[in-house]
Parts: C-alpha cells; structure tokens; sequence
C-alpha cells in the first residue's frame, strides 16, 4: 500500500512499547521506525521503534501471505502503521531486555508511510560511532533510546524548575536577545543593524542587567529559563549558546538565596533519581576550598587533602628554605596506598607537575620505620617527626610535596594532580556531593591588561568588612558570592549585588573603569540604580550541566537537541555558512577574511 495516504484507520492506537500481557488477544495499531529486520526463511520479524520503546511485529506467511510478500521490501528506518492482534510470545522466545519483551504483534496489513535511505549508522550503535558524523545526521541520532531519555529528562527537570519557582512568588520573565555589548569577560556575539548602519546589536551572554533592573522595577522574585551566548573556547561542558536557569530576588541575603535554592536542588534530584540529597548542604569559603583541595569546584568524592608543611622546611639547609623564607609555602598531597606506586609512575606524576606549572615536586615514604625520600637528607629527626604527623603517613602510602612563591600556584597544582591520581588509581567516590562555595575574591589581578578584573562580574557586591580595602588593598576584598559545586562539576553560582551607587563607582574604581567609560558601557544601569533600589542578589545555574549530570552524560552534547562541535560549528546545517553579498552590502559590512578556497 505505498503511496496511500495516512488516515483515521492507521492512526496508532497503541505507543510501541505499550503492548503488554493484559492486551493480548487486542487488535491495534502501531506506528513508527522500522529498527531491526530478521527473515528466518518464513517468517519475518521486525522491531518496530518509537520515541517510548520497540515491540516486536510477526509477519507470518501462512496467516497474511500478501503482507508478509511485501514485507520482505523492507529495510531499517523505514516508517511504518501496522495493524495487527497482540499476542503472548512462544515460551522460550521471550526477550527480557524489553519491556514489551513477553508480547509481539502479529501483522494482519501496513502501511509504508516512508521509505528511507540507508542510514549512515545504525542508532543502536551509535555509541561507537564519530561523534562529528552523529551531529551531522543529528535526526538519526536522536532516534536512539538514550537521547530520547535525556530530551525528556530536560523537559521534566524544565517543567519541575517552573512549578517550584512559581510556587514561591516567582514571575517568569523574558529579557531581549538583541542588547547592548558590554565586554566584560567572554568575547560577544555581534549582529549588525541594517537600520542603524554601522551599529550592533550583542546576544546576551547571561540576562544580568536586566534581572537586576527588574529588581529595581519592582518584580521582587524573578524566574526564567534563559539562553545565554558566549563567543569563547569550547569543551565538553561549553557550548556557545547555552540554557540557564536564571533566579533575582529582592530585599534578601545569601541565606535566602542558599535557602531557596537546596530545597529546589533536592527536590529535582529526588524526583529525577530517587536519591535523597542532605540538606543543609556543606560550605567552605574560597579559601578553605583552594587550602584544602586546591581547587574552587573540588570533587568532594575525594578524600585526599592538601596538607601545609611549611614550616617543617623554614629554616636550615633544605632546599626549600629559601622560598619559605621569601614568603613561599611547602604543601603536600599524601596519597594512601601509593606506596605501590612505582618509580616509572612517580617520575611520570613528577614530570606532571612540571607540566603544571610547578618547578618540581618531592615525595616522602615511610619504610622499615624510617622516612625515606630525596630530602630526608636535609631534614633533622625533629623535623621528619612533624612532617610524619602532619602529613599523616604511614607505610602504605607516598607523601608528594612542593614549594612555591605563589600559594595559589602551589595549591591548584596540587590540587590538579590530586584529582588526575585520584581518577587513575579508583580513589573517586560514588554519590551525589554538593558544596557552597563562598567569599570568592572580588578582583583578580590580570597581568595582561595589568589591572584588576573581576571575578564574577563588576556588579557583585564585597562583603561588609572588607569595603575599607577596595581603595587600599583590593586583592584583598572577598565578595559576596557563591558557587554550587557538584561533584567537582559547577552547577551555577550568583551574589548578592551592588544596589548603592556610590559603591558600584568604588568598585568602578578599583577595576580602572573611568566614569566616561562606565556610562558608555553601563549607563542604563547606573541610572536605574539612582531611582531607588532594593538590596538584592540571585543565582543561575547552568540547564545543559545539570541535564547532563543527572542523565550521566559525558558532555553537554549530548542533552542538547542540537548542539554545535568544538569549532562552534553545526554540522547538520553547515551553520556558520557564507552570505551573499547583497546581504552584507545592506548591513555595510565589509569581510576581511581571507577568501576561501572553493575545496575548503
């Protein structure tokens, strides 16, 4: 019947991972993608596949000859309505992998409602298959099971975001796509007015000022599920448009922020995976975090620590002496178990810092009773009891050590080679672990520009007792931010932000911001601050991270319907693409980008 046009009668009547016991003796009707074909010299079966599952269709030449006749011209993704009666397989013959796996429909007619090509890969080997060639054939590549889980999984996390947001006073609001540039941080996304000729328009690489100028309008609680665009470096956990889950509120503190928030983290969680998620959840300031862990997201399934021994080296003839001496620290990693390590994995650990960034790295071992190590030499007896009660080692394990001038450097070095041993000897835990990150840095000293520049943006606000030092000291000056980590993964972060004039123009200061630039860039803020504005703060976490977190995913690829590669590119619709030049002529744009060759 190819060519006959879909109608009432071949309508589904059953999705095709419905069919079940209880049914059997029903007649319905399946629609959907032809998965797997099998002619076993009489019979042919087919898996037939939709968006919920796969059941199993009999074509059984003594029963139908003439569907079963035609039956043998199909081949795999064709589109299919079949009609037939459910019934309960053969003993023997049932498949457990599948829900639908103790029926089968046995086929009395079909409808081909669309032939196809052969596909580039089979969906259910797709997992083996050229990422680039999957994002192609992105339609084909949805077809599989695991990505139809994930695109649900979003839309129930999305739709359980709203539901809790609106039960707590929130008003879901849309702020513009096409606004005002104001570099800070990531490069923009630019597109040209064509009436306003040499003009341009920015994508919003987060809705910061408006939500903020919400709070100033008098919305108090505001919500939205919000793409945002950043022209920067990609990886697995970066995408140049990305989806946000974007919270404002006004009159409130941090604790109102993290108080909303865990109960909403918790809930999703629960619902998504069954686990309980404690609440309170743990807090480390951004320096406890970096002493401890060596890092500001840190993976909290780890148990190995950062331990200070600087003052074991302060003094005498070591030859870390001297960077102690010069206001530098000695920090060390002890690594249970890595007494097994070998000396090729010891030397390949050593190198690795090197790599890192650091001038070397030590280690110590305890064997036969007696420290061991290449600086035991330089170390008295007391000194070599502290390092063995700081550090606590023991025998089974290796205690790896470094000096630095820079106690950041020393710290994320560490840090970094302590997630690397622990992914490579199985030292990473399991479960969900969740932290607050507080009291980051406000600046950062960026030695290119050589000024400060903010570490979240310029509009959040530092804490109470440190306002003093934004003139005289300010890498000193903490902030009033926050991050949520989950296992070493950043879910989001916000802060409670600057509502007093006078304060964002000191904080304008210290980042060498002149009042002249400030208005030119932020000058639709700064009026709004002068009409009156609420303290307030808010949070955004990242859609895609949380999705992918939830689904298990190895990038946030693979939760986003369609996602560009690691050129910014989107390979199924060969976007970013050439214009003609009418189209440039009307913006007044003029390409000096070198000409491409026609092979390219």
């Amino acid at each position: 019947m190819t060519g006959a046009v879909f109608s009432e009668e071949w309508k589904r009547t059953l999705y095709c991972a419905e069919p079940r016991e209880e049914h059997a003796g029903r007649r319905a009707v399946l629609n959907g993608w032809l998965r797997a074909r099998r002619d076993l010299g009489g019979i042919i079966f087919i898996e037939l596949w939709d968006h919920t599952g796969v059941v199993q269709i009999v074509f059984n030449p003594e029963i139908i000859p003439e569907a079963h006749a035609r039956a043998k011209d199909l081949r795999s993704e064709y589109v299919l309505a079949v009609r037939g009666t459910i019934r309960v397989r053969p003993e023997g013959t049932e498949n457990t992998e599948l829900d639908t796996g103790n029926v089968e429909l046995l086929a009395e007619d079909f409808m081909l409602l669309s032939p196809s090509k052969l596909p580039p890969f089979d969906p259910d080997d797709a997992d083996r298959v050229n990422e680039e060639l999957r994002m192609k054939y992105r339609y084909i590549d949805l077809r599989r099971g695991d990505m139809q889980r994930n695109l649900r999984i979003r839309h129930r996390i999305a739709k359980l975001t709203r539901d809790y947001f609106d039960k707590n006073g929130f008003l879901e609001v849309e702020t513009p796509i096409l606004t005002k540039s104001t570099p800070e941080g990531a490069r923009d996304y630019l597109v040209p007015s064509r009436v306003n000729p040499g003009d341009f328009f920015a994508l919003p690489q987060s809705p910061q000022l408006f939500k903020q100028i919400l709070m100033i309008s008098g919305c108090d609680r505001y919500i939205q599920i919000a793409k945002c665009f950043r022209d920067e470096d990609l990886r697995a956990d970066r995408q140049p448009e990305f989806t946000q889950i974007d919270v404002e509120m006004s009159f409130i503190t941090e604790e109102d922020i993290i108080g909303l928030i865990e109960p909403f983290i918790a809930g999703v969680f629960k619902e998504m995976t069954g686990d309980e998620i404690p609440v309170p959840m743990p807090r480390l300031t951004w320096k406890e975090a970096i002493e401890r862990f060596g890092s500001d997201k840190p993976d909290m399934r780890v148990e190995m620590e950062i331990t200070d021994v600087t003052e074991v080296f302060a003094g005498g003839e070591n030859p870390f002496s001297s960077v102690v001496g010069e206001g530098g620290v000695v920090k060390g990693l002890l690594v249970p178990g890595g007494g097994s390590l070998s000396r090729k994995e010891i030397t390949e650990l050593e190198a690795r810092a090197i790599e890192l960034g650091s001038a070397g790295m030590a280690n110590f071992q305890v064997r036969d009773g007696s420290l061991r190590g290449p600086l035991v030499k330089f170390l008295s007896g007391d000194a070599q009891s502290m390092l063995v009660k700081l550090s606590g080692l023991t025998s089974d394990g290796i205690f790896f050590i470094m000096a630095d001038r820079s106690w950041t450097r020393a710290c994320e070095t560490l840090g970094q080679i302590r997630l690397e041993i622990a992914r490579d000897r199985g030292l990473v835990g399991g479960g969900w672990k969740f932290l607050w990150v507080t009291e980051f840095p406000l600046f950062e000293w960026d030695d290119e520009s050589k000024r400060w520049s903010p570490v979240h943006h310029p509009f959040t606000a530092p804490m109470n007792e440190d306002i003093d030092r934004l003139k005289s000291d300010p890498g000193r000056v903490r902030s009033r931010a926050y991050d949520l980590v989950l296992n070493g993964v950043e879910l989001g972060g916000g802060s409670i932000r600057i509502h007093d004039p006078q304060m964002q123009s000191l904080v304008f200061d210290a980042l060498n911001i002149s009042p002249e630039l400030a208005r030119e860039r932020f000058g639709f803020l700064l009026d709004a601050l002068s009409f009156g504005t609420p303290p307030h703060g808010g949070v955004a976490f990242g859609l895609d991270r949380l999705v992918m977190m939830i689904c298990g995913a190895k990038s946030i690829r693979e939760v986003i319907a369609f996602p560009k590669n690691q050129k910014a590119q989107c390979p199924m619709t060969d976007a970013p693409s050439s214009v003609e030049k009418s189209q440039t002529e009307q913006l007044y744009i003029l390409s000096t980008a070198p000409e491409r060759d026609g092979s390219q």
